[in-house]
């Protein structure tokens, strides 16, 4: 229990960290509010915006469950395959000169300018907005995991050739191991850029969801509730950080990590 505590309070001291900034955020919002008046539909007051929260409960029981929905589906594919990938690359070289070109063309198309298309292919429906949130993350995670791959202590590949290790051989018992911190890293990036894939596609064509709930009100001039729907992203991107940080901290007990 007590073992369990210590590996869990790191992702606790990151949402106590996260409620210091919101609460200084907050005061500097209503400070603003305070010196510079502005009009609501500019900046409105964060009592404003806590009542647009609590009047509109379909922010929360309907679009940020939808969104939920979209990037946690996002986040798992977009791990398999961004994790599959570089895997790919690290068994097969000759295939790894082939896909690397591919994936660095992938990620210099804008996500805005493919979302129409993806909108045209998959649909209307959660598909499109899976697909959006699968593309937003798998590169971080394809990159990280691959550049660890690539970087293996050379004393462990001393070892493998000592024991006249195989190629599957070395990438199963040296590379991949070795290079398990690095895909840590990479799904800790890949936890914070899901939401805002899934938001991209809701933009483009939704009928649910926080993006469509920010697209109608900003339409009707709701500034409220576009920072309502704003304060539930930021909340849903701040725990879906800490639970990947926290399930992601035990993947290799042999590198542990020493700045907290």
């Amino acid at each position: 229990m007590l073992q369990r505590f210590r590996l869990g309070s790191p992702a606790l001291a990151m949402l106590a960290n996260a409620v210091l900034v919101a609460a200084a955020i907050l005061l500097i919002w209503q400070a603003a509010i305070v010196i510079f008046a502005p009009p609501p539909f500019m900046l409105p007051p964060p009592l404003r915006v806590w009542r647009a929260l609590v009047s509109r409960p379909e922010l929360l029981t309907r679009d940020a469950v939808a969104t939920l929905i979209e990037t946690l589906v996002g986040l798992v594919t977009g791990a398999v395959a961004g994790a599959g990938l570089a895997l790919i690359m690290a068994f097969a070289p000759l295939l790894r000169r082939l896909l690397m070109p591919v994936l660095v063309v992938s990620q210099a198309f804008p996500v805005f300018a493919i979302a129409p298309l993806l909108v045209l292919w998959f649909g209307f429906g959660i598909g499109s907005k899976i697909v959006m949130a699968t593309i937003a993350i798998f590169f971080p995670v394809a990159s990280a995991f691959h550049d660890g791959l690539t970087r293996t202590d050379g004393g462990l590949l001393d070892l493998s050739r000592l024991y006249r290790a195989r190629h599957w051989q070395e990438v199963i018992f040296f590379r991949i191991p070795d290079a398990l911190p690095a895909l840590a890293s990479g799904l800790r990036v890949a936890a914070v850029y899901a939401p805002v894939g899934a938001l991209i596609g809701e933009w483009v064509g939704a009928s649910s969801g926080l993006g469509y709930a920010m697209l109608m009100a900003n339409g009707r001039a709701q500034t409220d509730v576009v920072f309502a729907a704003l304060v539930i992203l930021a909340a849903m991107a701040v725990l879906l950080r800490a639970a990947v940080d926290a399930a992601t901290r035990h993947i290799a007990p042999w590198a542990p990590e020493t700045l907290s």
